[in-house]
């Protein structure tokens, strides 16, 4: 039977100590550096997928960081296209109220032309409050799927079509097109028109629908609808429609007709009429143009005031400058909404970017209590193996030989 013996020499002892001491310094060394940048992972080789899960975290947070950003362009476009809105509505009551004074019977011409000048002017604001671009130098408010040019001067030539919410943004631009360029003619279904032979001094107003079939009806009907007066060698006057039986007349009554019902002011000539027909879809700038247009030229050969002329005139541009502050108020509620919207997409996105940091720390940092209080024993524990080492190293067999 052979028995083996193992020999271990100091110098061996010495050799696994040494090892020992520096794999705990190198232990020490690893904490220090994770304690002191506050990372369990430093590099990706300390843990492959906490490392992975990390990087994933971090792409998704500069991710919702950029969505942010673009959230406060769109908002900041948005609240600028909104005051823009609120400065070309101003205007607008403006223009509304020099129109009520345009129709005052005891102003003269030159008094009216003077409004004009005025009326004019407001148009023209109008218009470049509609044309507003952003910092971007883009339009504020854009059509649908168009090209991208603006409103030149009233004359809607297309613009470039707007992007819409999504589930991190809003839309960066206003409808251009449902602020402007959407305006209906008399009372959104028939409009009222005079003839340009009229010369008495009556006028309508844009009628209120009341049987909405016969408005349809008489939308389609080819010739229009006509309401003609007359008036008797006793002074009487009365009115037939589209040719019917003559029916009395008296100014400010109303008359059914094409399932509206419609009131007719002043006194008509003989001969005078007004035609029905069905509303057409205008623009703000061509019902302004045709409101300056009704006080420009009301005006007889001898310079007195066609004042049947002008107040049907007034009262139409009034109806319509009416829809067409309607629908500029309609744009701005959806402004509204749309930063109603961007509060709550920014609340997300914030408590997104919590929840992303929350999950890149609990993958690479570090506890830091815990880390502490590891490292405090790795440094008493490498500081016991350096005293036990000195001590041990001192040892020698020389020392007990006398």
């Amino acid at each position: 039977m052979n028995n083996s013996i193992t020999r271990l020499g100091s110098a061996n002892m010495y050799d696994r100590t040494v090892n020992n001491l520096a794999e705990r310094q190198a232990k020490l060394a690893n904490l220090m550096e994770s304690t002191s940048a506050g990372k369990r992972v430093l590099r990706a080789s300390d843990d492959p997928v906490a490392a992975a899960q990390a990087e994933r975290a971090r792409t998704r947070m500069d991710r919702t960081e950029a969505d942010q950003r673009a959230l406060d362009a769109q908002v900041s476009i948005i609240k600028e296209g909104e005051s823009t809105l609120g400065l070309a509505n101003n205007a607008l009551q403006e223009f509304r109220a020099l129109m009520v004074n345009a129709g005052n019977g005891a102003y003269t011409q030159t008094e009216r032309d003077a409004l004009v000048a005025q009326l004019s002017s407001l148009r023209a604001q109008i218009a470049d409050h509609a044309n507003a671009a952003d910092s971007n130098g883009l339009p504020l408010f854009r059509g649908l799927g168009s090209a991208e040019q603006p409103l030149q001067g009233g004359s809607f030539l297309g613009q470039s079509g707007q992007t819409s919410s999504n589930t991190n943004g809003i839309a960066n631009t206003l409808d251009g097109v449902a602020a402007f360029m959407n305006v209906p003619t008399g009372n959104g279904v028939l409009a009222v028109n005079r003839s340009a032979a009229s010369t008495g001094k009556a006028w309508t107003d844009i009628g209120t629908i009341t049987d909405p079939s016969a408005a349809a009806a008489a939308a389609s009907a080819n010739p229009p609808i006509g309401i003609t007066f007359s008036v008797g060698a006793d002074g009487s006057t009365s009115y037939s429609i589209a040719g019917g039986t003559a029916v009395p007349y008296k100014s400010g009554e109303k008359i059914s007709v094409a399932g509206m019902s419609l009131t007719v002011t002043g006194q008509p000539a003989d001969g005078d009429s007004f035609t029905i027909g069905a509303s057409e879809r205008s623009d703000l700038f061509s019902v302004l143009d045709s409101a300056i247009a009704a006080v420009r030229s009301s005006v007889n050969a001898d310079g007195s005031t066609a004042s049947g002329t002008l107040a049907h005139g007034v009262a139409k541009a009034l109806a319509e400058i009416d829809s067409g502050m309607n629908r500029m108020q309609a744009v701005r509620g959806m402004a509204g909404d749309l930063l109603n919207r961007a509060d709550t997409l920014s609340a997300n996105l914030s408590a997104r970017s919590v929840q992303l940091e929350a999950d890149r720390s609990a993958a690479e940092d570090v506890d830091m209590i815990t880390a502490l209080s590891e490292l405090k024993t790795q440094q008493t524990g490498y500081s016991a193996a350096l005293q036990s080492y000195a001590q041990i190293q001192k040892l020698s067999l020389f020392d007990y030989i006398g």
